[in-house]
């Protein structure tokens, strides 16, 4: 049966996401002419800015949250999520019980118009976007293989959005702790490819937060929204509190 519960209000997380290090998710290279970039970055479509895509989001704070509570190397299926992860991050059918629908609502990052202004503003290798090249080395032949990787320059600030659906008041601050605790390990570890290379460092910052109630006039107390703002914003300290 599908375990969602009826839908009693959503908080609209808002806060500025900072790339610290050269940025690469990737787009696609299909086609590329003679000359092109061989590992281009996602942009939008229409505007040709770079964009993070929500579900790289969502896919990388789920998977460290399992991570961080696997007591083996290896990962579980993700059907076999902890309920916490499983609620906030939605779930597949399993055993003919139905489907779980995630609490949480990724939304696209788009760049902040002040960044987008910095960033034309300087004499990049693309549109707002920086070149490096990187080399691989055949072990066996000590072959050079030179390649070009398109990154979002360090400093670019994009917009973070995140809605989460209030369904059962009571599991409100277990829900935001693990929300912070995975923030919290994305700003610890990093966001798209090659961060083991120094790739993809992002920090989160100036969250601001609104709560909107279904139905009915009642609303959070501006002290809880407050006290979760703190959570996320300190994400290292919210699990003492």
């Amino acid at each position: 049966m599908n375990q969602q519960n009826a839908l009693k209000g959503k908080i609209d997380i808002r806060a500025s996401l900072k790339v610290e290090s050269g940025l690469h998710i990737g787009g696609s290279s299909d086609f590329a002419p003679i000359g092109a970039v061989d590992s281009p970055f996602i942009r939008d479509a229409l505007t040709k800015e770079p964009i993070i895509p929500g579900s790289s989001l969502k896919g990388k704070i789920r998977t460290l949250l399992a991570r961080s509570m696997s007591k083996t190397y290896l990962l579980n299926k993700i059907e076999d999520d902890d309920e916490k992860i499983a609620r906030l991050f939605g779930s597949a059918s399993r055993n003919n019980e139905g489907c779980r629908p995630s609490r949480l609502q990724f939304f696209d990052l788009r760049l902040k118009r002040e960044s987008l202004d910095s960033l034309s503003s300087l004499d990049l290798d693309t549109y707002i976007g920086e070149i490096k090249w990187e080399n691989t080395i055949d072990r066996i032949s000590a072959t050079a293989n030179p390649r070009q990787i398109e990154r979002v320059p360090a400093g670019a600030e994009f917009a973070f959005r995140l809605v989460y659906n209030v369904e059962d008041e009571r599991q409100l601050d277990e829900d935001m702790k693990m929300l912070q605790e995975g923030l919290f390990l994305l700003q610890m570890d990093y966001l798209g490819g090659h961060g083991s290379r120094g790739y993809g460092r992002v920090s989160l910052n100036d969250f601001s937060l609104q709560y909107f109630s279904v139905g009915k006039a009642d609303t959070l107390p501006q002290e809880k929204l407050a006290a979760i703002t703190g959570w996320l914003e300190k994400p290292s300290q919210a699990k003492d509190e």
